[in-house]
């Protein structure tokens, strides 16, 4: 009789180890899904903002007219010549100035407008705006639908030293102390001529027509926010202003940070405004811009070299602002 014999398994008997996948060409729909939505942005974006920025870089480095196909190399010889030109050292202070002033500004009166609007109510129940909140979107919301020359004019209207609506207003009360036999002058000042106000009146002008837009887009910020939190807040006996400064702003921490890059960019343009109020740069030129200067340089002296050097400083700040605020905005969790 014969035992039934095992046989050891060899390393031939192994089961065989799955062999490594080969390499496989990606199917046609994911090349097509990379170069539609993925190549055809970044040829765009290659196209019409990196080209045109390198393209002003070299202009910069020559003595181009804008006229003539000529264009002598002269290298950073623009570059010393605009920070050696007191005009454009005093236009992009204004800048920087305005890049400071602005977003503080507008923001601040957006987040408190916000607010207002959306938890600003009633303390007793439900949290809620104050009352006719809505219409106070509507209204505030109004000027940012008209264009900048629009706005531009209109103030500059308002601030005309010959019959514009401030001075009158100004004037109200002095007009009654006359009329009550007092001799009191009255008002008469030229906002937009005066060195003093000018820059401080276009200020004025860009937060009227823009508080409303980021109003609106606080307003959204916040009412995404969980309900759970402000209500666990509230309970926990925060008041109305501890509530928006510590529960609400750093929910919408993004979307502020955002809003001050956006109002940055703005304030080191502001092209439309000065030029319609003060078309010359104002009063010794007390409201005077890197952008006009720039088209002026350009259109009004054919220095196109000479403003090519003006506009990427100008783009070099921009782009230095927007790193320095949405990098410094991050929080711990997201760093």
């Amino acid at each position: 009789m014969s035992l039934p014999t095992t046989t050891l398994a060899g390393p031939s008997a192994a089961p065989h180890a799955p062999r490594a996948r080969r390499g496989r060409r990606p199917a046609p729909s994911r090349l097509l899904f990379f170069a539609v939505f993925l190549g055809l942005p970044l040829l765009v974006y290659i196209v019409f903002v990196v080209s045109p920025f390198l393209q002003a870089f070299y202009y910069s480095l020559t003595d181009w007219k804008g006229v003539s196909g000529n264009a002598d190399f002269i290298g950073l010889d623009n570059y010393v010549r605009i920070f050696t030109d007191p005009v454009y050292l005093k236009a992009l202070r204004n800048n920087l100035l305005l890049m400071i002033i602005l977003p503080a500004v507008t923001i601040t009166l957006a987040f408190v407008l916000a607010v207002m609007v959306t938890i600003g109510g009633d303390t007793k129940g439900e949290i809620h705006g104050i009352r006719g909140s809505n219409i106070y979107r509507v209204v505030s919301f109004f000027p940012y639908v008209l264009p900048a020359v629009v706005i531009g004019i209109l103030f500059a209207f308002i601030y005309s030293p010959n019959g514009g609506l401030l001075n009158g207003l100004l004037n109200l009360p002095l007009r009654l102390l006359n009329a009550l036999g007092a001799d009191v002058p009255l008002v008469g000042t030229a906002w937009l001529g005066d060195p003093r106000f000018a820059l401080g009146a276009i200020i004025l002008a860009v937060v009227w027509s823009l508080v409303g837009f980021y109003m609106v887009l606080f307003v959204a910020a916040i009412k995404a926010i969980p309900s759970e939190i402000i209500e666990a807040a509230r309970l926990d006996g925060c008041g109305r202003v501890r509530l928006a400064a510590q529960v609400v702003l750093p929910q919408i921490r993004e979307n502020v940070s955002t809003a001050v890059v956006y109002m940055g960019i703005m304030a080191l343009d502001m092209f439309v405004y000065v030029s319609v109020m003060t078309p010359s740069g104002g009063t010794a030129r007390s409201t005077e811009v890197v952008s006009r200067y720039l088209y002026e340089t350009a259109f009004a002296r054919s220095q196109f070299g000479l403003a090519s050097a003006m506009g990427v400083v100008l783009a070099l700040v921009t782009m230095l602002m927007a790193v320095i605020v949405l990098f410094g905005s991050r929080s711990k969790e997201d760093a």
